[in-house]
């Protein structure tokens, strides 16, 4: 979960004020925050009471995207952009209980999270953090830290959870994203998750979603929900897996039960696809 503005892993990073990865890793549980991650954390709560079960499903939605990925496709290197807090079931830990081998290079401009990824990943033969930043992925691509452990021959987990709502319009994530997906061979896989729009048939929700983006983006500096068709459109033309995009809880749960239509299954949705040969 790629935090913005631009920071680097030399600059010494303020605590007093909110960071997107540590909100995030309040919100599943993790030790990695501050008093100013906390304090933003339980003000979105009085807007959104769910908000850490969405994070928590996001956090499930990756294990399943990243055991579908190396356990059932075989793909044996992942691309994590925007990985944030290496918290518990992060993609290299959900990678290697599958294989050991696999490839998983993270991806996060954040000081934050490039300190504590540096001091947790510390196999660099299979596993290393690149500083490069989403929003010129021409750069990341080329990036020394992602062409030493990927090999844009042979196909490509790429991941990009939770972070393209934290791409401005102006930063034009569509065109990020045609680059990157231009990059990956045949047979590559993309996944995406994203907070969505909640549907014009629920005014109500879509009006507190409207709350809750004025104060991710006033206090955190970044945060869009998006309609669905701009969430899909970022897959292109490459062959969606079911059950498409959806909400997180209906991506290929584990057991099949009874969903309660809450906020959270509405606005935040994913999904994975294959890019043809």
């Amino acid at each position: 979960m790629t935090s913005f503005p631009d920071e680097r892993p030399t600059a010494a990073f303020d605590v007093s004020k909110p960071n997107v990865a540590r909100v995030y890793d309040y919100f599943v549980g993790g030790k990695d925050n501050f008093a100013a991650d906390r304090e933003f954390a339980q003000a979105a709560m009085r807007i959104a009471p769910k908000a850490p079960l969405a994070a928590l499903n996001n956090r499930e939605f990756l294990g399943r995207a990243v055991r579908f990925l190396v356990g059932e496709a075989g793909i044996t290197q992942l691309l994590d952009i925007g990985s944030g807090l290496p918290t518990r079931g992060n993609v290299s830990e959900a990678a290697h209980a599958i294989n050991p081998d696999a490839h998983v290079v993270h991806v996060d401009n954040d000081p934050v999270v490039y300190t504590h990824s540096k001091a947790l990943l510390a196999d660099d033969r299979t596993t290393d953090i690149s500083t490069a930043d989403v929003r010129r992925p021409a750069e990341l691509l080329a990036d020394p830290v992602v062409t030493k452990l990927i090999d844009f021959s042979k196909p490509v987990g790429l991941l990009l959870l939770a972070v393209l709502h934290h791409i401005e319009d102006e930063d034009k994530p569509a065109e990020i994203m045609d680059t990157l997906r231009a990059a990956m061979p045949p047979g590559s896989y993309l996944a995406i998750s994203s907070l969505r729009m909640p549907g014009p048939e629920l005014p109500e929700l879509r009006a507190i979603t409207i709350e809750g983006e004025k104060l991710l983006t006033g206090s955190l500096g970044s945060g869009r929900w998006r309609e669905s068709a701009e969430i899909q459109a970022w897959f292109g033309d490459w062959e969606m897996l079911a059950p498409g995009l959806v909400s997180l809880l209906e991506w290929r749960p584990p057991i099949q039960r009874d969903l309660e239509r809450d906020e959270v299954y509405h606005s935040f949705y994913g999904g994975l696809a294959r890019k043809p040969a």
